[in-house]
C-alpha cells in the first residue's frame, strides 16, 4: 500500500471513529431524554394513588394510624376493593399500555390488586416483590409484556405493599430508531466523504514529493545529469526543507564525485612518469651486454628508484581514496609517543638536521597507524625543506602539534592550496615527492575531527599545524614536557643536503 493511500485509509479511519463516537452518544442521548420524559410521566401517574393513602411521591410507610390493614385477596384478584383505598374506582378504564397508565398493587403476602376496568397487570419480578414485602423503596425497570415495550416505576406503599404504574414506550423506541437510521446515513457520508478528501489532501500534499521522486529516478539512472539537475525550492515548509536538504546532499555528492575524478585524473598523470621511465629502462636492459658496468649498475639503481616511488605513489592514493570516514574503531592513542617515534625515525633519514622538541604528555582518541602516517609525513616535509644543518622544531601543547623548519617558506599564492592533492610548487617539482603527503595529513586529521594550518614565519621558514580532535583528559602520567626540550639530535653534516630555492610546496 502507497504513501496517499495510507494517507486515505488513515483519514478515514480517523473521521469514521470520530463520527461512530457521535451517533452513539446522540443516540444514547436521545434515548435518555426520552425516557427521562417517561419517567416523570410515571411519576406523574403515581402521584394521584400515594396522595391518597398519605405518601409522598418516594413511597414509604403511611404515617401511624391512618389507614387500618386492609382484608387480605388471594393473588390475582381483580376489580373492585373498597379497603385498598388507593382511589382506583376513579381513574376511568383502559386498556394494558394506554397513554393514562396501567396500574397494579402488589401486597405482601404475594397477591395482586388491579383497578376496576383495566384488562391486563403488571407481572411480578422478584424485584417488585422485595419492595412489596419491605413497603419500602422505589426503582424504575423495562418489561417486555404481550409484545409491548413498557417503562415500569414500582414505588413501596407501606404494609400495602408495592405499587407499580407503566407506561409503554413503543414512541420512544420508534424515534430513537428512526433517528439511529438517520444518524448512520448521515455517518455513512460523513466517512466516505472522509476519504474522497483524504485522497484529495494525499494527492496534493504528496504532489511536490512525487515531483521529487521522479527527479531523484532520473539522477539515479543517469549519474552524469548530477551536476546540473536540483529539485526546485518553494516556499518555507516541511517539503521546501526537504528539497533543500535533497539539494545540499546532491552538492555533496557531486563535489565527492569530482573529487574522485580528480584524485583518478591525477593519479594516472602521475603513475605515467614513473611507469614510462621503467619502460624505457626495460628497454635498455634488453641489450645491457651494449652497455658498460657502470651503465647497467646505473640502470638498475635507477629503475629501484622508480619502483620505490611508483610503490610510494599507490601508498599515497590508496590512503587518501579511504577519505575521512575512519576506517575501524577508535582506541586511546598516545600521540606524544607517536611523535617522539617519529622523531627518532625522522633523525635516522635526515642525520644532517637537528630536531628540537617540546612534547606534552597527550593522550587522543583515533586510529594509530593512520596518525602516524600523518605525523611522518609532516617530518619528511620539515626534513626536504630544511637546509643542510637546519633546525626543525616540533611542539605538542594541548594536542596541536606544531612543526616548524626554516626553509624557504610557502608563496603566498600557494598557501590557499598547500594541502590540496598533487599540489606542487614551481620550486618543489624538482624535488621527489607526488604532493599527496599534506593532502594525507589534512585527510587524517579531518578524519578525526581535527584542522590544520600553514603559515611562514616571521623569520622565515613554514610552520604547520595539524590537530586530531580534543585530547582526552590525562590522569597520573609523568609530566615529560620538559624532557628534551629542544634537544636535537646528532646534528652530524653527513647525509644532509642544501637547498637555496626561494619557496617551497608540499610533499
Amino acid at each position: 500500500m502507497n504513501l496517499r493511500a495510507r494517507m486515505a485509509l488513515f483519514a478515514g479511519a480517523a473521521v469514521a471513529i470520530a463520527v461512530i463516537a457521535v451517533v452513539v452518544a446522540g443516540y444514547q442521548g436521545t434515548r435518555h431524554e426520552l425516557q427521562g420524559q417517561v419517567d416523570q410521566s410515571l411519576q406523574s401517574l403515581a402521584k394521584r394513588p400515594l396522595q391518597n393513602i398519605g405518601l409522598g411521591p418516594h413511597g414509604g410507610p403511611p404515617p401511624s394510624g391512618v389507614f387500618p390493614l386492609a382484608p387480605r385477596v388471594p393473588s390475582g384478584s381483580r376489580g373492585h376493593d373498597p379497603d385498598e383505598g388507593l382511589g382506583f374506582d376513579r381513574l376511568p378504564p383502559q386498556a394494558f399500555g394506554g397513554a393514562s397508565g396501567t396500574f397494579t398493587v402488589f401486597k405482601r403476602t404475594g397477591g395482586t390488586y388491579v383497578p376496576p376496568g383495566q384488562t391486563s397487570e403488571i407481572p411480578s419480578t422478584p424485584a417488585i416483590q422485595a419492595v412489596a414485602r419491605s413497603g419500602r423503596g422505589q426503582f424504575f425497570t423495562n418489561m417486555r409484556v404481550q409484545g409491548t415495550h413498557i417503562r415500569v416505576l414500582v414505588t413501596g406503599i407501606g404494609d400495602k405493599g408495592a405499587l407499580a404504574v407503566a407506561l409503554p414506550l413503543t414512541t420512544v423506541d420508534h424515534a430513537v430508531s428512526n433517528q439511529l437510521v438517520l444518524l448512520l446515513v448521515i455517518g455513512g457520508a460523513g466517512i466516505l466523504l472522509a476519504v474522497l478528501f483524504g485522497v484529495l489532501v494525499a494527492r496534493t500534499a504528496l504532489a511536490p514529493i512525487t515531483r521529487f521522486t521522479r527527479q531523484t529516478e532520473t539522477i539515479a539512472h543517469n549519474p552524469e545529469r548530477i551536476e546540473h539537475e536540483r529539485l526546485e525550492v518553494t516556499g518555507s515548509d516541511e517539503i521546501a526543507r526537504l528539497a533543500t536538504t535533497f539539494n545540499e546532499t546532491l552538492d555533496a555528492l557531486e563535489q565527492s564525485v569530482q573529487s574522485q575524478r580528480n584524485l583518478v585524473a591525477d593519479a594516472s598523470h602521475e603513475l605515467r612518469t614513473p611507469i614510462a621511465t621503467i619502460r624505457a629502462n626495460l628497454q635498455l636492459m634488453r641489450d645491457e651486454e651494449l652497455l658498460s658496468p657502470e651503465d647497467r649498475a646505473a640502470l638498475r639503481e635507477d629503475v629501484i628508484e622508480e619502483l620505490d616511488e611508483l610503490t610510494a605513489l599507490v601508498a599515497d592514493v590508496v590512503e587518501l581514496a579511504r577519505g575521512s570516514k575512519p576506517s575501524g574503531e577508535d582506541g586511546d592513542v598516545r600521540l606524544d609517543a607517536i611523535v617522539r617515534d617519529a622523531l627518532e625515525r625522522a633523525r635516522r633519514r635526515a642525520p644532517g638536521l637537528d630536531f628540537h622538541q617540546i612534547v606534552e604528555p597527550t593522550l587522543i582518541r583515533g586510529e594509530p597507524d593512520r596518525i602516524s602516517r600523518a605525523v611522518t609525513n609532516l617530518l619528511d616535509n620539515a626534513a626536504k625543506w630544511s637546509p643542510e644543518g637546519g633546525v626543525v622544531e616540533v611542539t605538542l601543547h594541548d594536542g596541536l602539534l606544531t612543526v616548524r623548519d626554516h626553509g624557504p617558506g610557502f608563496k603566498e599564492e600557494d598557501l590557499p592550496y598547500v594541502f590540496d592533492r598533487f599540489h606542487r610548487a614551481k620550486d618543489a617539482r624538482s624535488k621527489p615527492g607526488s604532493g599527496l603527503g599534506l593532502a594525507i595529513v589534512r585527510q587524517a586529521a579531518e578524519a578525526h575531527g581535527g584542522v590544520v594550518e600553514a603559515a611562514n614565519a616571521p623569520d622565515g621558514g613554514a610552520i604547520l599545524r595539524v590537530s586530531f580532535g580534543a585530547p582526552v583528559e590525562l590522569d597520573d602520567v609523568p609530566d615529560e614536557s620538559a624532557v628534551g626540550a629542544f634537544a636535537g639530535g646528532p646534528g652530524t653534516p653527513e647525509g644532509g643536503t642544501s637547498h637555496d630555492s626561494p619557496s617551497r610546496g608540499s610533499t
